[in-house]
């Protein structure tokens, strides 16, 4: 997978890594991925907060952790996986397959996490460091600007505003029965993008301006440097 930064040298920790637990349900023998996503979570964790920690020191405790969860939320790590196509490479069973298993946020979310364990396993600490960056560096810059500013909406409209964009435009389509309804939600502003998904309006909003505000603070940073 380029997108990490890491080639493995034992391959099959990135097979184990993608497998889920309905593909082992249809295979014998076979063992999922829960187990490096268990290690995952707490290697992201660890990288993301001395990131954090380090690059932060006038940072209050508060701060850090409220920034720490923007960051490894399985919202977030969902979007890193459609960010890398990761669905299309994950095993899974027949019937998860079909009931579009590969979108799923919670499956994404949780190989994400696998993958990062594979690749802590793979090259140690340093790698998984890497890849970590590779994969939430802009989110990182994005939730950084903010500390604990949890309200995208606004500032992605501020910061459209301050680029001389058009406010941030939403366009949410729901789906699933009355009583387990979900949504999603589409946002642009100038030349960025982002889809969120939840279970509320707002929910699916605020991640999709997340995205957008991550995309477009990248998009703001290149223009000033020049790049």
């Amino acid at each position: 997978m380029d997108r990490l930064g890491h080639r493995f040298g034992d391959a099959a920790l990135l097979e184990l890594a993608l497998t889920h637990r309905s593909w082992c349900a249809e295979h014998s023998g076979s063992s999922s991925n829960e187990r490096l996503e268990f290690l995952g979570d707490a290697v992201l964790g660890l990288v993301v907060t001395q990131r954090l920690y380090s690059r932060f020191g006038h940072w209050s405790e508060g701060d850090l952790a409220k920034t720490r969860a923007s960051l490894v939320n399985s919202a977030t790590l969902a979007e890193v996986g459609r960010s890398i196509g990761l669905g299309e490479l994950l095993r899974l069973g027949r019937g998860e397959v079909a009931s579009g298993g590969r979108l799923k946020s919670s499956i994404l979310a949780d190989a994400v996490e696998a993958v990062i364990g594979a690749v802590y396993l793979d090259g140690g600490i340093d790698a998984a460091d890497e890849a970590i960056g590779r994969l939430l560096g802009s989110r990182l810059e994005a939730a950084a600007s903010a500390p604990g500013h949890a309200d995208f909406k606004t500032r992605l409209q501020e910061l459209a505003a301050h680029l001389g964009f058009a406010p941030p435009t939403y366009d949410v389509t729901t789906s699933g029965p009355a009583h387990k309804m979900s949504f999603e939600a589409e946002v642009h502003a100038g030349s960025a993008s982002g889809t969120g998904r939840g279970s509320t309006k707002k929910d699916a909003e605020q991640q999709a301006a997340q995205i957008a505000y991550a995309s477009l603070t990248s998009e703001a940073e290149r223009v000033g440097s020049g790049s």
